[in-house]
């Protein structure tokens, strides 16, 4: 399956869905973010954060969301550094896509997270979240801002 980059986007496939539901995930070694979207309305909510023992269990993990959700694509964040060198973490990600799609024979994107972790713990602060609701809170909110970029980028490309 040929990759290319369009818009910031990882395609693992020429056209996506451009229908249907969407799990985005922003992967890290003890936890797993999750967010879910719609590509229609293109709107992102946090969903979960889900806890990891390594990569031996992270399908088991997101299996039963992958049921009940019945999404059409995934998106994974890809870690890179603003002078967009991958982060070392980028690679375990991207086989974390290859095998969602290999388990779950759905297309898996990587999107550039550009930081969402950082990020979407700097907005739960701003909230006046407290340290225990961030923590529990940042993984599935970067998810969240993943997909988010997801949608931006995928409109900027159909609108070219």
């Amino acid at each position: 399956m040929p990759e290319h980059e369009a818009a910031g986007i990882s395609l693992a496939l020429a056209h996506p869905p451009k229908r249907g539901t969407v799990l985005a995930f922003d992967w890290g070694t003890k936890r797993l973010g999750v967010a879910v979207g719609d590509l229609e309305v293109k709107l992102a909510h946090p969903l979960a954060a889900l806890g990891l023992q390594g990569p031996l269990n992270d399908m088991d993990v997101i299996e039963p969301l992958v049921r009940e959700w019945r999404p059409v694509l995934l998106v994974v964040g890809l870690p890179k550094y603003d002078d967009e060198r991958e982060h070392p973490l980028a690679k375990k990600c991207r086989t974390f896509a290859q095998r969602a799609h290999k388990r779950f024979g759905l297309p898996a994107l990587m999107v550039d997270e550009a930081y969402s972790s950082s990020s979407a713990g700097e907005l739960l602060r701003e909230t006046g979240a407290g340290w225990p609701a961030r923590k529990h809170r940042t993984d599935q909110v970067a998810a969240q801002q993943i997909l988010e970029t997801f949608f931006e980028l995928a409109s900027r490309a159909t609108r070219s």
